[in-house]
């Protein structure tokens, strides 16, 4: 049986995305890159959403979520915010 190999996408956290991880506590800076991982292997996952009138897609961690483009042509998933759920929309 042929094991079938699964696209992989680079993850870019741009630098506002780097500050609000590094603001975070360990225990969910943890289950955040956990799911930035899950990421690269399904940008697209089943509990990721597309924002309406917006490039942009988002995923939730417990309270938190992720705010992220995916370029489909150059492989790479860019993260834009990772903020808590009453501040990321603003």
């Amino acid at each position: 049986m042929p094991m079938e190999s699964k696209v992989v996408y680079q993850i870019v956290l741009t630098s506002s995305a780097k500050k609000d991880l590094s603001g975070l506590d360990a225990t969910t800076q943890r289950r955040i890159l956990q799911k930035l991982v899950d990421l690269a292997t399904t940008p697209r996952g089943i509990d990721t959403l597309k924002l309406r009138n917006d490039e942009r897609y988002r995923t939730r961690v417990g309270d938190y979520r992720i705010l992220y483009t995916i370029n489909d042509a150059a492989k790479t998933v860019t993260i834009s915010s990772i903020r808590h759920r009453r501040e990321v929309y603003r």
